[in-house]
């Protein structure tokens, strides 16, 4: 039965992921804005949602370790393991707003996150590294400003409306409720399975958060960047990733320390550094080679790097 309820997971996200694209596509093109602001915003929240809620059920049960190795995790899964493996399928572009102003505010959004949850570690305040209610809140302001300030900027480019005839708003709409339901359900199913596992296995609740609750949790992001990859959607993609870690940090880490106060003490130092590193890559690579894409060489030692992280939190269980 678990092997059955894995295949039917899988079918989900899947399908969802193929509603999900071309509803946001046809959504964005009929509301006059880009795709990749469309990928950002609706599609970044949709498919943080399961990550919103594990954390949000970690913060209600007092668990700081699941909500915040969740985010973190999910965070470094989506950048170096679901970018790395969508370049080297299928490099992806990037505009020069990508470029200026995209990628560098998604590298801001993590150090800030990691300044002022670090604040023991790194400056000396308090008595141990966590995120307060007041650090909550002013991280929910700022997901307001940040969303607010996207959909205000965020206009429609040539590559936004080629392609097919967008199809009825109604249906758009429908197709992306759809495609949000069959990933994260299908995502739920791969995620309860392995979690029931692992815990059997004696494995601890960080291991748990880093690796399987994140890489489940962000499955409708793997599902959705490939789709939206391999049908030339390059822009729907690199927003959906970059969105998706934007919505991790500020509305759901912020959301949960509203309910609870975050203890960080379980991050390490290799957490907090391939956490920033994989921002420091990708905005690296808008400067390098060619500009306007990750390129497969790019990709691969983001995957490289994905490894040789995980290859450190199985030797240090």
């Amino acid at each position: 039965m678990t092997i059955i309820w894995l295949l039917v997971g899988l079918g989900l996200i899947v399908l969802g992921a193929d509603w999900l694209v071309e509803g946001a596509s046809s959504i964005a093109r009929r509301a006059g804005v880009s795709e990749f602001v469309i990928g950002l915003t609706i599609v970044g929240f949709g498919t943080s949602c399961p990550e919103l809620v594990v954390s949000l059920t970690g913060a209600f049960e007092g668990n700081a370790d699941i909500a915040v190795g969740n985010v973190i995790g999910s965070n470094i899964f989506n950048v170096l393991f679901i970018l790395g493996l969508t370049a080297l399928l299928c490099p992806v572009s990037m505009t020069r707003d990508n470029r200026m102003k995209d990628i560098p505010l998604t590298l801001v959004v993590t150090i800030l996150f990691l300044a002022v949850g670090l604040n023991h570690t790194l400056w000396g305040i308090g008595r141990a590294d966590s995120l307060s209610r007041w650090e909550g809140a002013l991280l929910l302001v700022l997901f307001a400003a940040y969303i607010t300030h996207s959909f205000v900027t965020g206009k429609r480019t040539e590559a936004d409306v080629a392609g097919s005839r967008p199809r009825k708003l109604w249906l758009a709409i429908l197709m992306v409720l759809a495609g949000l339901s069959g990933l994260v359900f299908g995502g739920n199913l791969f995620v309860d399975s392995a979690t029931d596992l692992a815990r059997k296995l004696g494995v601890s609740d960080k291991f748990i958060a880093v690796t399987i609750l994140a890489g489940g949790t962000s499955l409708p992001e793997l599902a959705t960047s490939l789709v939206a990859a391999l049908k030339g959607r390059d822009q729907l993609a690199l927003g959906n990733i970059l969105g998706s870690n934007v919505f991790n940090i500020l509305l759901i880490l912020g959301s949960s320390a509203l309910i609870t106060p975050l203890s960080l003490a379980s991050v390490t130092g290799v957490d907090a550094l391939v956490l920033t590193l994989s921002m420091i890559l990708l905005l690296l690579w808008a400067y390098t080679g060619r500009k306007e894409r990750i390129d497969r060489g790019e990709g691969a030692l983001m995957f490289l790097l994905f490894g040789a992280y995980y290859t450190y939190l199985f030797i240090n269980l």
